[in-house]
């Protein structure tokens, strides 16, 4: 296969192992902040006795998640060069989510208008800071390994991303129950200046040939080459299934700790179960997931984790309808990160495929910010959906909100097909 020009080498005399350890550590730089915004924001305002509806409105301050791609270009005209162009903005960013978790700390919950105001504004400006994180942890990550080391470092990403979720959530959630939710906040700080070591020593990325010359170039160009590539109406169609293949999730993650603290579980053993089980769960899921995503391909992966994906909504479900009490609490949520874990890996790799190297940071912002909306708009009305249906019909709503997906699938991305119809290919790119 012929690399793209666009497409620089690999950073010359770097192991492998370095490689995926840097995007091993920026996985847990954009999982901390994502996690503080949503998992142990909800949790200290269900402790607070704030209704379901207005936590479930919080998906709102996920909207930048969507919304990045319209600053995306912005960073790839006028980069921080120094150390490299990716980790310059990474380093500011980074110091400053520093800062406003430690700020969320020193706020008081509770049901008085002005107070709500004030956490849901800074949960949107964590989520603006965040966002422009992920844009750059994306281009980075993309920019630095070769083809052939992607799948692997799709996995790596979702493991440091899990492994701060293990440190947010189970660290988090125990810390609050012990000490109170605002050192819960400044712990949380506290892992972010931790990961500044690691982007100040990881492997640079390469200079690229065809530098971005105008803002009009950085905007129009990534557009014009996706629409180029796949047509328009299948654009269209890859844009849905992005939305799409992960809203089960969204609908789930948005209500889970709310259902939990409401089904009687302690703060301290929904943090360690979520968080500790879970990401044990998940780690197992992301290995097997890349074992099975080595041996099925693209294609086949996306069907059969969807699958499995939809088998771990339905595990919630069965613990709202038959209980179990810490046995069927310790099932679902392992069934659920099990196959979280196999669903990220291969939708990770899925959005690497669809970008070209030349325009990584815009394209791949566009397509996590298509995403992201599943994360936010179509799943900011759960918690009415919720408390109008009760949580067992809920439930069954998030797993029927995966056969979108698998109609999508059955044109883009069929069982025997090789790749993603619309995927870059790299011997076909004329720029």
């Amino acid at each position: 296969m012929v690399p793209s020009p666009s497409a620089a080498p690999p950073p010359g005399g770097v192991p492998a192992w370095r490689r995926l350890m840097a995007v091993a550590s920026q996985g847990v730089a954009s999982g901390t902040p994502y996690m503080v915004g949503t998992k142990l924001l909800q949790g200290w305002l269900t402790a607070s006795g704030v209704p379901l509806g207005l936590i479930g409105l919080l998906a709102y301050a996920e909207l930048p998640y969507t919304l990045k791609m319209f600053w995306a270009p912005a960073m790839d005209r006028w980069p921080i060069r120094w150390p490299d162009r990716r980790r310059g903005g990474l380093l500011v960013l980074q110091l400053v989510l520093v800062a406003v978790i430690a700020a969320v700390s020193f706020l008081q919950p509770g049901k008085a208008t002005a107070q709500l105001t004030a956490i849901g504004l800074m949960a949107l400006i964590l989520a603006v800071v965040s966002a422009s994180q992920d844009i750059l942890v994306d281009a980075y990550r993309t920019d630095l390994l070769p083809e052939n080391e992607r799948g692997a470092g799709a996995a790596a990403a979702n493991l440091g991303y899990r492994a701060a979720m293990l440190a947010v959530g189970a660290g988090g959630f125990i810390l609050a129950g012990r000490f109170g939710w605002p050192l819960a906040f400044l712990a949380s700080a506290v892992l972010m200046v931790a990961v500044l070591p690691f982007t100040l020593t990881a492997p640079a990325v390469a200079p690229v040939q065809h530098r971005v010359a105008s803002l009009r170039q950085a905007v129009a160009g990534p557009a014009v080459e996706f629409l180029r590539r796949t047509g328009g109406a299948r654009a269209v169609m890859l844009l849905a299934l992005v939305l799409l293949y992960r809203w089960p999730d969204g609908l789930l993650n948005v209500m889970a700790v709310p259902f939990l603290l409401q089904q009687g579980f302690s703060e301290a053993a929904v943090g360690s179960v979520l968080a500790g089980w879970g990401i044990a769960a998940t780690i197992a899921g992301t290995v097997l997931g890349g074992l099975l995503f080595s041996r099925l391909g693209m294609n086949r992966s996306l069907w059969v984790f969807a699958v499995v994906g939809a088998l771990g909504n339905l595990s919630y479900w069965a613990l709202a309808t038959f209980g179990g009490g810490m046995t069927g609490l310790l099932a679902a949520v392992g069934l659920e990160n099990l196959s979280g874990g196999m669903v990220g890996a291969a939708f990770v790799a899925l959005l690497m495929s669809l970008c070209n190297p030349r325009f990584s940071a815009t394209q791949y912002a566009l397509l996590s910010g298509v995403y992201a909306l599943s994360r936010s708009v179509l799943s900011a009305q759960a918690g009415f959906v919720a408390e109008e249906v009760g949580w067992g019909s809920f439930f069954l709503l998030t797993v029927a909100s995966s056969l979108p997906a698998f109609v999508l699938m059955a044109f883009l991305t069929p069982w025997n097909g090789r790749g993603a119809k619309g995927a870059f290919d790299p011997r076909r790119d004329p720029t």
